[in-house]
């Protein structure tokens, strides 16, 4: 039995304990101690958020444990925390462990509160205490304990520090004693909303303060549970309740729980010492400076670049590809279905051009995997040492010129190793709207490592002029994509509001445990795309659809691009792996049968040409098949009027490069 199968069967007879906290608090490793190496990662229902479920032991008895998305409210302002909030609501949660930063105690507490209103029993693990104590302060747990009505827990969880007593306390989980008192006006409004709601809602009162506080991810629940009249009967009483309040009634219900956290902040925390300045906290001071953080960032950039697109995309894909699959794997496959396999279509299904083992197996585990493992390693390093929120803050007014913000950095950067990953790393964006332009524009303009290096060697063969030029249309068209998808796709931008965690040294224990469990999804989820996109090319090889498209798309190539015929077959080969593609253009260029002004136009019409399959394949994963299409249907013609236009000009201004 797989291991998922193992988790699905178990969860539904287990009790289950569901981990939530803010963002960048330790959660992963908790759940990590918590579950060992049993667990299951998937996308939770009708969303692109993955959910990891695991399976660990209380008093010797399985508990089914469920990871969330960080989130900072049960009010949800993005599609993360909406799916934690929904977790909440529909999944059968036993109990609740909440994972908070210690010496972020406020921001903890909000969501305390939000959970004591919940009626579900929960515990709370206060993490990273070691860091509290080098700022100077205390905190009384026990006091803490006594005013919550819950059992409260200190830790540090990268080392292990605390965890023991957790796995213990768990068991005693309860539900908070402690209750926020709104104003007179709003309390009124909570008991005539709890009337509305049938018995069968078992938190009316945090049901009712989520209605009042007018949240959109709850409109389908509304339509669901409420009759139209009891609809428009709650509409007006949020209506009058505003009237009275002169404000919002969301903003009212903030500021009373901002009130109540205050309160219990001052009862449990106290200055002791004066903060300890230490090497991060001088070396934060540096990389968040508006000046000083540029040469950090650039080298920052350049180190991610080199290991994940040079060692992981160059060194290690070659070894893999050329070594690994080129002298060993491949040959030995082609040798025992040559001489055990005597039927020719079995061959070329396995071995052949477009073979499970030749393309699909090789392209998964010889050129992606080193390209994955790599760019997981890096992930997991800028996420652990709290680098990657000051990368997005210091280009976040740049990327507000692509209708994005600064956390669109680290897909793009990493597009430059490879964009089947990059897209996967778009998730970071907190609305579906700014992921789409994230993925489109990686799709669109950001070429590959292996693809921008057959493109470099083209570019040597030009004069300075026609390498300004390229670099000046591919960034002028990714600012004007960028721009004008922003204002056509619907959809708000996300605020930019970003918390700054700690500046510390990742510790390797917990890289690894990241990697791995990455690595692992990638597996599952990932090669199989690969075969399945290798089964389609080799129906359309096949049945002669690939020739047929050269075919039709040759005169495009040769009267419109200007280009020789024979560059029609890069084009092709280029969706099916994109530095195949500028390969076959360099050919070309190198062996004299493009000029000058035709490398400018063919290296333009490659790098905004359709990605590769597996990057196709990917963003249908990510975005659905819809979209996919769509995006594909806009960048194929795209790129071709581009690189038309680039010819025509040059031709109309009789340029020759």
């Amino acid at each position: 039995m797989q291991k998922a199968e193992l988790i699905n069967k178990e969860s539904e007879q287990n009790p289950t304990v569901v981990l939530i906290g803010n963002p960048n608090v330790g959660k992963s490793v908790i759940f990590n101690y918590l579950t060992g190496k049993y667990v299951n990662v998937a996308n939770y229902p009708g969303t692109t958020i993955e959910i990891t479920r695991g399976i660990g032991k209380l008093n010797k008895l399985p508990v089914n444990f469920l990871d969330t998305p960080g989130t900072n409210s049960l009010i949800p302002n993005s599609e993360d925390e909406r799916v934690t909030r929904d977790i909440i609501l529909n999944e059968p949660v036993s109990s609740i462990l909440q994972i908070g930063d210690g010496k972020n105690l406020k921001r903890v507490l909000l969501l305390s509160l939000e959970l004591a209103e919940m009626k579900i029993p929960f515990i709370l693990n206060l993490n990273m205490m070691d860091e509290l104590k080098q700022r100077g302060m205390r905190l009384d747990i026990k006091r803490l304990s006594e005013i919550l009505g819950i059992k409260v827990n200190s830790s540090i969880a990268i080392r292990r520090v605390g965890l023991d007593n957790l796995v213990n306390l768990l068991e005693l989980s309860e539900l908070s004693i402690y209750q926020v008192t709104y104003p007179i006006l709003i309390e009124k409004a909570i008991t005539e909303i709890e009337q509305l709601l049938s018995d069968t809602v078992h938190n009316k009162r945090a049901m009712a303060l989520m209605l009042m506080a007018q949240d959109g991810s709850m409109q389908n629940w509304v339509e669901k549970n409420l009759s139209s009249g009891q609809i428009t009967s709650l509409q007006r009483l949020i209506l009058e309740l505003e009237g009275k309040l002169k404000i919002s009634v969301s903003y009212a219900i903030t500021q009373t729980r901002f009130k109540h956290v205050d309160r219990i902040y001052n009862q449990v925390m106290t200055r002791e010492d004066k903060p300890v300045d230490s090497f991060f906290t001088t070396l934060d001071h540096y990389i968040t400076h508006p000046l000083w953080g540029i040469p950090f960032l650039l080298a920052g950039l350049f180190l991610v670049y080199q290991f994940v697109g040079v060692f992981g995309a160059g060194w290690l894909v070659d070894l893999f590809e050329n070594t690994l699959f080129g002298k060993f794997i491949n040959p030995a496959a082609e040798w025992l279905f040559i001489n055990f396999v005597p039927v020719p279509f079995i061959q070329d299904l396995f071995v052949g051009t477009y073979g499970i083992i030749t393309m699909a197996l090789a392209y998964g585990f010889a050129i992606v995997l080193p390209i994955v493992t790599t760019f997981f390693l890096v992930f997991s390093i800028m996420e652990d040492s709290g680098y990657l929120p000051r990368l997005a803050l210091l280009v976040n007014r740049l990327f507000g010129l692509l209708g994005l913000n600064g956390k669109a950095v680290l897909p793009m950067v990493l597009g430059l190793g490879c964009d089947t990953m990059a897209t996967m790393a778009a998730r970071i964006m907190e609305s579906r709207k700014e992921r789409i332009i994230v993925i489109l524009l990686l799709a669109l303009g950001v070429p590959c490592s292996a693809q921008l290096g057959v493109i470099l060697g083209m570019t040597a063969m030009l004069p300075w002029q026609g390498i300004v030029l390229w670099f000046i249309i591919l960034t002028g068209i990714m600012m004007l994509v960028g721009a004008l998808s922003a204002k056509i796709l619907p959809g708000e931008k996300s605020d930019f509001i970003l918390e700054l965690p700690p500046l510390r040294a990742p510790v390797l224990n917990n890289i690894i445990i990241k990697t791995v469990a990455r690595i692992e999804w990638y597996l599952k989820e990932i090669i199989p795309i690969f075969i399945l996109g290798t089964l389609i090319l080799f129906s359309f090889d096949q049945l002669q659809i690939m020739q047929y498209i050269e075919s039709l798309a040759a005169p495009i190539v040769q009267n419109w691009l200007g280009l020789p015929a024979k560059a029609t077959e890069s084009f092709l080969i280029g969706f099916l792996r994109r530095d195949y593609g500028a390969a076959g253009l360099f050919n070309l260029a190198n062996q004299g049968a493009l000029n000058g002004n035709q490398i400018v136009v063919s290296i333009i019409t490659i790098t905004l040409f359709m990605p590769c399959i597996a990057n196709f394949l990917m963003i249908i994963k990510e975005l659905g098949l819809k979209i996919a299409l769509k995006m594909a249907l806009f960048i194929v013609p795209f790129a071709l009027i581009v690189g038309g236009l680039v010819n025509y000009f040059l031709f109309l201004f009789g340029v020759a490069l």
